[in-house]
């Protein structure tokens, strides 16, 4: 990339960061036309499509080496290490090696399974004998494998039938012996119980039944564009708004711990693509959605064989072709075009790739229409394409460009490469920029040794990790708020969106496309807005004064029992802003006294409802006292490295008497100097939780927490989701010490989940979970 952009001449770069929507089509022929003529850029579409060089192709070489490594290991009894080396052979395995008595890809399946046989992870090991049969249905060891799984898991007549045909497979003698033994240890269970397993389905899992979601319209707004509102009534914690995403893909950093469709944890019996060793997939279902091609040898390959009863025919059937079937035929497949011995889709940033799946699909959706191929026009999502810095213009360009070049490889003639046809993944990638959405996990925490260990409590900050990137069109209308009345979610790759409150009809569904009041303050909330999405956010929160806004970064007053915050320069600034709104609009503004009167703002901002008050910094907005924040500042400073010490012991899981000690002197000096509600405050008494619990003095850490969670309900509100992660941490710490209040906090951490994320908010927060787990122990 920055090789071709250093090539790029002066002028046209220029033409470029001046250009507008209107004349993309001239720059981008002009920059083609230039490529078109650089040998650096032909080298740049070989190296990135030639099958040849790819990196991604399957290596029989390399799936025989790793083979041999798992072996190894598994003689040894290292069955994590051979289940690696087991499964990167898989990945690299050619699934038709015809050069072999036994299919590779076969063998392969059947050495891991018995590798997670021994580990305990018994259906995982039922699943790869099953892949294994559909490579290779008549492969005697492989359903020998899965009797003995069947056996563990007390499915003795599936077990039975599993080692009859086994023995009816098997050649030799010796491997005969061995089947006869263990159908004799299923026959005399099978007896003893006389009930056989209950059958499971393992490719599909109960889902609860949801609620209809309630009706939405998508309408024009004044100073946002189009936005959502809801016709009628919302009640709390209802489910508003459902949706799989029109393209997604998966992030660079979590292509091998995720699975590229659902982005679900990848299990220990993932699989990989039959064509090329790019992708992951946590199941069979996934595998075929994302578009593999499809391989299995399955097919009347066992109707032939003598002296099988008809009934372990039938039974072969049901095993072999059990996950062969496509289960969404209306699908467009998003990998497909990706699977061709090309590499791109391993080097090109995410958001490129993203792009690539939405112009394919909607090639492949005018195929099927018998249209003219308008690629991305009738997605009609907004762009921010005018308001892009010159870099992200001309970069925007040449990933256009090579992205075309790489999907012709594909399309052929059904994607002719001009001026014009360029100009529409640039505006394309303007609108992903704005439009798409992180699908998010909650990271699942850490915990070593015995759960009532002081160590393994749940008081580190609980945290989402970003999985993967999509495009949900209706859900790309809803507009931001900086304080939301609706939270999204994902399951699997669906998108969810709930009411976190009572929403009245007509009113607008807005939810946060990044932190919310509470989080950062005002002004720094607008900066990341502007800089992310190129808007100036004018919700409720952004443009009338709250106390959140007021107090998260404000120093306390220099008078004793006066509760008024002082506020810096670019505080006043923003707060002035919004105060001159109100001043302005003399009706708005009474209605806002009265709803500030309410929210209890008087004890730290009562000036604020005079008329004629002129907010400076440095001076109390209750007493007027006034306090030099430079000198305040410089104090701060002095002592600051003692916070960053001790979050460093903490993440060590080490915390040293003499840092706890000075961390505790700074916290003091620090309330002395910020307002008792600074999110400052609230973040060291989190700090001094953690590192007391490491040192086991568990009454301070909850003391510590509860103080945390004061000052955040100041911030956020008793009932927002901030709350219940840090009642997630005074939980498990009232758990550790025995104390009654315990289920207290783990019924409120439930109610605010509940707003949240409705009934899945177990299946979501692995914190909960093992909350839950810890209560019921002890």
């Amino acid at each position: 990339m920055e090789t071709l952009k250093s090539a790029v001449p002066d002028a046209l770069k220029q033409e470029i960061s001046n250009s507008t929507p209107s004349q993309l089509p001239s720059t981008c022929s002009s920059l083609l036309h230039f490529f078109h003529k650089l040998p650096q850029f032909h080298q740049m579409i070989k190296d990135l499509t030639d099958p040849s060089v790819a990196l991604c192709c399957k290596d029989r070489n390399a799936a025989l080496e790793n083979k041999l490594k798992g072996n190894e290991c598994f003689s040894k009894g290292e069955y994590s290490n051979a289940l690696l080396f087991y499964s990167k052979a898989l990945r690299f395995a050619p699934v038709d090696m015809g050069d072999m008595e036994i299919n590779l890809v076969a063998l392969l399946y059947v050495n891991r399974a018995s590798t997670l046989q021994k580990m305990g992870l018994l259906l995982e090991c039922l699943r790869d004998c099953s892949r294994a049969l559909r490579v290779s249905p008549r492969y005697a060891k492989a359903w020998f494998r899965r009797g003995k799984g069947n056996i563990s898991l007390g499915k003795f007549e599936d077990a039975i039938r599993d080692l009859n045909i086994s023995l009816m497979l098997e050649i030799s003698s010796s491997g005969k012996r061995q089947i006869e033994a263990e159908l004799k240890i299923a026959l005399d269970k099978f007896k003893r119980i006389g009930i056989p397993g209950k059958k499971t389905n393992q490719n599909q899992s109960e889902v609860p039944d949801e609620p209809d979601q309630v009706k939405l319209q998508c309408l024009l707004t004044t100073t946002k564009g189009r936005g959502m509102f809801c016709v009628d009534d919302v009640s709390e914690a209802s489910l508003v708004h459902k949706e799989d995403p029109y393209a997604a893909v998966i992030l660079k950093k979590c292509r091998e711990t995720h699975c590229h469709f659902c982005f679900n944890e990848l299990p220990a019996d993932a699989i990989s693509c039959v064509s090329c060793s790019i992708p992951l997939y946590c199941s069979d279902w996934c595998q075929k959605q994302a578009g593999a091609p499809k391989f299995d040898r399955s097919s009347n390959s066992f109707s032939d064989l003598e002296g099988l009863a008809d009934d372990l025919k039938n039974y072969m059937s049901d095993v072999v072709l059990a996950g062969t079937s496509t289960l969404d035929t209306g699908h467009i497949a998003e990998h497909r075009h990706e699977c061709q011995g090309f590499h791109w889709p391993l080097i090109l940033p995410s958001e490129v790739v993203l792009a690539g799946r939405i112009l394919v699909k909607v090639i492949e959706q005018n195929r099927h229409a018998s249209a003219d191929s308008n690629l991305v026009g009738f997605l009609d999502l907004s762009h921010n394409y005018v308001q892009l810095p010159p870099e992200s213009k001309l970069e925007m360009h040449i990933y256009s460009i090579i992205l075309l070049h790489c999907l012709q490889h594909v399309y052929r003639t059904e994607l002719p490469i001009s001026g014009i046809m360029v100009s529409k993944p640039v505006i394309l990638l303007s609108q992903i920029q704005v439009n798409s959405m992180a699908v998010v996990r909650m990271q699942a925490p850490e915990v070593k040794g015995p759960i009532y260990e002081p160590g393994n409590a749940l008081t580190s900050n609980i945290e989402q990790v970003k999985v993967g990137q999509a495009v949900y069109v209706a859900g790309s209308f809803f507009n931001h708020s900086c304080q939301p009345n609706i939270h999204t979610y994902f399951l699997s790759r669906t998108l969810h969106v709930q009411a976190t409150e009572y929403i009245l009809a007509g009113s607008e569904l807005e939810l946060s496309y990044g932190p919310q009041v509470g989080q950062w303050d005002c002004k720094d909330r607008q900066r990341l807005l502007e800089d992310r999405y190129s808007f100036t956010c004018q919700c409720t929160s952004c443009s009338e004064l709250n106390v959140s806004d007021l107090v998260i970064n404000a120093y306390r007053c220099t008078k004793l029992n006066c509760l008024g915050v002082i506020l810096d320069r670019t505080v006043t600034t923003c707060e002035k802003q919004k105060l001159k709104l109100l001043i302005d609009a003399p009706t708005v503004y009474s209605k806002q006294v009265e709803k500030l009167k309410d929210a209890n703002i008087a004890e730290v901002a009562c000036h604020v409802f005079e008329s004629d008050y002129k907010l400076e910094p440095q001076h109390c907005l209750v007493c007027d006292s006034y306090r030099d924040l430079e000198s305040s500042c410089a104090a701060i400073s002095q002592t600051e490295n003692c916070c960053k010490r001790l979050q460093d012991a903490i993440a060590s899981n080490d915390v040293p008497t003499n840092i706890l000690r000075d961390a505790v002197k700074y916290a003091d000096l620090l309330r002395t100097i910020f307002h008792p509600y600074n999110k400052i405050i609230a973040e060291v008494e989190d700090n001094l939780a953690q590192a007391f619990c490491l040192v086991g003095e568990l009454q301070a850490a909850i003391d510590h927490c509860k103080a945390s969670i004061q000052i955040l309900e100041k911030l956020y509100g008793a009932n927002h989701i901030a709350i219940g992660n840090e009642l997630i941490k005074l939980a498990s710490l009232q758990i550790l010490v025995g104390d009654s209040a315990a289920s207290g906090s783990i019924s409120r951490i439930t109610a605010i989940l509940s707003r949240y994320y409705g009934s899945h908010a177990d299946e979501i927060y692995p914190y909960l979970r093992l909350l839950k787990v810890r209560q019921d122990a002890d």
